[in-house]
């Protein structure tokens, strides 16, 4: 069973930078939708994901469709701010499933065309009319989390001695 975030066309380097290091940190898996709004070399997105890249399990796509063939078997759902159901209304711990949650770009989230016919598998968060979303690497650390914690994910990282 495993978790893992797709970054539909992400804008914002410092985002992708961020969410990796939560991917590196939970084992979960990361996959970018191309074209990318910035370079992968871009010194932002380093500086984000921090020396974590290594240990992030990334993966490059130039659609959509391409990423479903490779896992044809898998549960994508689509994380959105209007329409679909609460996160927590779903159950993420089928031992033999793939878990893909989709994330849009920054400025305009997902496009149309991935989420109609799947409004079943649309999710959102809850959040008050304040504000018109949530960052999108808060975002995609709760879906995560949540995710990890119905699985009941819990290795703790020993502390190191203190000299």
């Amino acid at each position: 069973m495993g978790i893992h975030v797709v970054l539909h066309e992400p804008e914002i380097p410092a985002n992708t930078g961020n969410i990796a290091r939560t991917c590196a940190g939970t084992n979960t898996g990361l996959h970018l939708i191309h074209p990318l709004g910035f370079s992968t070399d871009d010194r932002m997105l380093k500086r984000a994901g921090c020396d974590y890249w290594p240990n992030v399990d990334v993966h490059h796509y130039d659609s959509f469709d391409e990423l479903r063939r490779a896992y044809p078997d898998a549960e994508f759902y689509f994380i959105e701010t209007i329409g679909g159901n609460h996160l927590y209304e779903y159950s993420y711990t089928d031992p033999d499933k793939e878990y893909f949650f989709v994330f849009g770009k920054e400025t305009s989230g997902l496009p149309r065309e991935l989420t109609d016919g799947n409004e079943g598998r649309c999710i959102k968060l809850p959040q008050t009319e304040h504000i018109r979303s949530l960052n999108l690497s808060n975002t995609a650390a709760i879906v995560v989390y949540e995710a990890l914690r119905q699985q009941a994910f819990m290795p703790v990282h020993p502390k190191k001695p203190v000299d």
